[in-house]
């Protein structure tokens, strides 16, 4: 997400607190992507996070007076969706990462399609073999683009802990993932 998005949003919000309350769907297009993948990652069904979704922005709408504007509005928005993530999920339940990759580049064969495909699998599969502390600040890091400190402000985790975190998954991953780039 750009700076000029930043801005944008912090304007929609004023103008919402303002009484334009039907410019909050302009938020929700802008971040419902985000906050589905993130209530995928913890509920592992799509009826589940679309139900997450509605639960996240309605808290976001009736909390949207105590946004002080100190950080980003996606972090903010962020925090609400993994502090509703995590009080919702059980303690049997862990959270499981299920970033998504729709990206398509121009030229591509079917051959480089099934590679990819397979390796984002292999990726994918590895990154849910990791415990779920650093599997949420590597989603968050790497598929949210969050900084550490935003990290921090979405998951209360300390900046060092998140980075030694990011740090050992990459690690762990490495490992895991050792023979895939002979394919």
């Amino acid at each position: 997400m750009s700076r000029e998005d930043d801005f944008d949003d912090q304007v929609i919000v004023a103008q919402i607190i303002s009484g334009q309350k039907e410019l909050f769907r302009l938020l929700v297009k802008r971040h419902e992507r985000a906050v589905y993948g993130m209530g995928l990652s913890f509920f592992h069904n799509a009826e589940d996070a679309a139900d997450f979704v509605q639960e996240v922005f309605l808290k976001v709408f009736r909390n949207l007076g105590h946004f002080e504007g100190r950080s980003r509005f996606s972090t903010w928005l962020y925090k609400i969706a993994y502090n509703t993530a995590v009080n919702s999920v059980t303690r049997k339940k862990e959270y499981q990462s299920l970033a998504e990759d729709d990206q398509v580049i121009d030229g591509d064969t079917p051959e480089r399609l099934l590679i990819r495909a397979a390796a984002r699998e292999a990726v994918l599969g590895a990154v849910t073999e990791l415990p779920g502390r650093y599997r949420i600040c590597v989603d968050l890091f790497f598929f949210y683009d969050r900084s550490y400190q935003e990290i921090e402000a979405i998951t209360g985790y300390p900046v060092n802990t998140i980075k030694s975190h990011v740090f050992r998954a990459k690690k762990l991953l490495r490992e895991k993932l050792e023979g895939l780039a002979d394919w």
